[in-house]
């Protein structure tokens, strides 16, 4: 499908990886792994064509199609979910409007004799036929259960895309990609602003997926529940192993390994070999010997060690002052966005030095908390900060906010104040910008380096509270271990919003669980919270549903649903059968136009009785298209 060799490519005189050989085959579900600034990225935008390499060929079958999901989006402002999301069928939507064009003129004609209204005629059969072809008449339904798929209601359908955050636009991006008829799909990231039912519903989506799937994450467990081939990059380097990416880790340790101890093997014997022509140089009757031995040498193909890069950021959060024994008061705290209703009657107290998790669904308000908190947005009830409190907040679009036309040392220094202005650079080390990095403009940076930087930035203000709504979206997995670390050893009150069981574990000792507009108190760590939950993960607290005994009248409804839906899907079977018979029939009448259209045009009433057909065949259309939509809602 895509083979890719002896790929380059440098910035700033340096090489991101060189002479990189790999292959691209259906099938394949390739997660692309490696530290932040590896070139992950970088490599997705070559491969989508959106990047020149330094050297180096790419080599695809004809009319390849790729899609790229990238970790920024830019949306036209001013249109629906719907019609977003209906921008992936380009040729259906110009073919709509050529049709549309046509049967006006048809409906305004009456030359119905005319060449001209012949030629019409043929042109929207032909238009029809491609339109059919293409998946003209399943697109709109298509659209629906892909945007219900990852998350959307059908009351969001008709909303204005610029009413929706950032997260919620890369949604709508994720499923024009996902209906488009790509061979390739490469994606930047795709569960960071998902939920958990969305990415269950994508990794099904992506097992079904015949053909390449090239995925950068940082999502363990998505990565292993999709992927069947692991590629790191790794210090200008590819691992290339057929497992997922815990398997991947294992071979790649016990390969490691192996290659030590052949190495150190090795060593032992060139260090004997060298001693040994050192000997016999000095002894003129051995000089044949050591020429021998030398040449043997030179012949040896010498074990080569893979490297490890282990740089890892330093990160510490020392405590400002010592606030007061409580740190937030809550009572009675609701929060509405227009008609939905998020948060009610809330009743909250977090103490000092409390280390505290808030779980749930996304959408049941732990963000929405978390800047109530913060003083970010209004809210209806009481909250009241304690005494001397200093809080740092580390938003979930936290990198959002920094400025693509800055530096990073800019960044930085506009950050800092007089205090802390001397250490900027310090900092900017230990969150490895070092060098001439600190001058790459953010723009240009990838998720996790603008993570980092905003990490980074969060460490000139003094605080003794911190909020973190799911920091670790965008860092590499050394990252996120280094963070893990420091939020341990971070002696103040500590307020997490994570679905990554593996990253709370050992950091928290309460647990909120958000649902229903409501709190409910865990006096415990995340393992205690999931044991009284009786499960054994996140994503099963997320994606549980409770099904509870339904009333008499509701089982009747229930039935009577089911025979409503069996007649429906009968009525369905008929009407596609009709058509098949009219389209038939179609074929055949254009099929002799072709042939000999004086003759065919010459019978009797031929006209009418050959619109007549297309009539028929128009409102059998409608009539599947309303009965497939009842179908949908009565099933969604």
């Amino acid at each position: 499908m895509m083979n890719i060799h002896n790929l380059s490519i440098s910035f700033q005189g340096e090489y991101l990886f060189e002479d990189i050989t790999f292959k691209l085959g259906n099938g394949d579900r390739v997660g692309l792994i490696g530290k932040n600034g590896a070139g992950k990225s970088t490599m997705l935008k070559i491969l989508a064509k959106e990047m020149e390499p330094d050297t180096g060929q790419i080599a695809g079958d004809k009319e390849l199609n790729i899609g790229f999901l990238k970790q920024d989006i830019d949306f036209v402002l001013g249109r629906t979910v719907l019609e977003e999301a209906y921008e992936a069928f380009t040729e259906i939507k110009q073919l709509e409007i050529k049709m549309e064009a046509i049967n006006t003129q048809l409906a305004e004609r009456t030359d119905y004799e005319s060449a001209g209204y012949h030629q019409l005629m043929v042109d929207v059969n032909e238009y029809q036929h491609q339109y059919e072809i293409l998946g003209g008449y399943n697109y709109q339904g298509d659209t629906e259960k892909i945007l219900q798929g990852l998350g959307f209601k059908r009351e969001d359908f008709n909303k204005l895309t610029d009413t929706f955050s950032g997260g919620w636009r890369m949604r709508i991006e994720l499923a024009k990609l996902l209906l488009q008829d790509n061979d390739i799909l490469l994606l930047d990231e795709p569960t960071n602003h998902l939920d958990i039912e969305s990415i269950i519903w994508l990794e099904g989506f992506l097992n079904n997926y015949s053909g390449a799937v090239v995925i950068v994450s940082h999502d363990k467990m998505f990565l292993d529940n999709v992927t069947n081939r692991t590629i790191e990059i790794s210090l200008g380097r590819i691992y290339d192993y057929p497992k997922p990416y815990s398997k991947y880790l294992v071979l790649r340790e016990e390969l490691r390994t192996q290659q030590l101890a052949s190495h150190k093997n090795q060593q032992k014997q060139i260090e004997q070999t060298e001693k040994l022509i050192e000997k016999f140089r000095a002894k003129a009757s051995k000089a044949t010997m050591a020429q021998s031995l030398i040449k043997k040498l030179d012949r040896m193909d010498r074990i080569e060690v893979d490297e490890d890069d282990n740089s890892v950021m330093t990160l510490n959060f020392p405590v400002s002052i010592i606030p007061g024994k409580v740190v937030v008061e809550a009572e009675s705290v609701s929060k509405n966005y227009g008609n939905n209703q998020v948060l009610k009657d809330i009743d909250l107290l977090i103490e000092r030095d409390s280390k505290t998790a808030f779980v749930g669904q996304n959408g049941q308000g732990k963000s929405t908390l978390a800047k109530i908190i913060v003083d970010e947005i209004k809210y209806d009830g009481y909250l009241k900060l304690g005494h001397n409190v200093q809080i740092g907040y580390f938003a979930q679009n936290q990198a959002e906010y920094l400025d693509g036309n800055k530096t990073v040392l800019d960044t930085m220094i506009d950050a800092a104040n007089e205090t802390n202005r001397s250490k900027v650079r310090d900092i900017l080390g230990a969150f490895l910008f070092r060098g001439e990095e600190v001058d790459k403009y953010v723009r240009v940076l990838s998720g996790g380096e603008r993570n980092r930087l905003a990490l980074a930035k969060l460490m000139l203000q003094p605080f003794n509270v911190l909020i973190m709504d799911e920091p670790t979206n965008h860092l590499d997995i050394k990252s996120k271990n280094v963070l893990k670390e420091a939020l341990a050893r971070f002696e103040g009150t500590l307020v997490l919003v994570s679905h990554d069981r593996d990253f709370l574990q050992g950091l928290t000792n309460k647990v909120y669980e958000f649902k229903d507009h409501k709190l409910k108190e865990y006096l415990g760590d995340i393992d205690y919270y999931l044991e009284q939950r009786k499960v054994e993960s996140l994503r099963e607290v997320e994606k549980r549903t409770v099904i509870k005994e339904m009333p008499k009248e509701k089982k009747q409804q229930s039935y009577e649903a089911q025979k409503k839906l069996k007649s429906l899907n009968n009525k369905l079977s008929n009407i596609e059968a009709k058509i098949n018979d009219i389209e038939r029939d179609v074929k055949k009448i254009d099929l002799s136009l072709e042939i000999n259209y004086e003759e065919v045009t010459s019978q009797p009433g031929f006209f009418d009785t050959y619109q007549k057909k297309k009539e028929a065949l128009q409102e059998l259309m409608q009539k599947w298209e309303d009965i497939q939509l009842e179908i949908e809602s009565m099933e969604a």
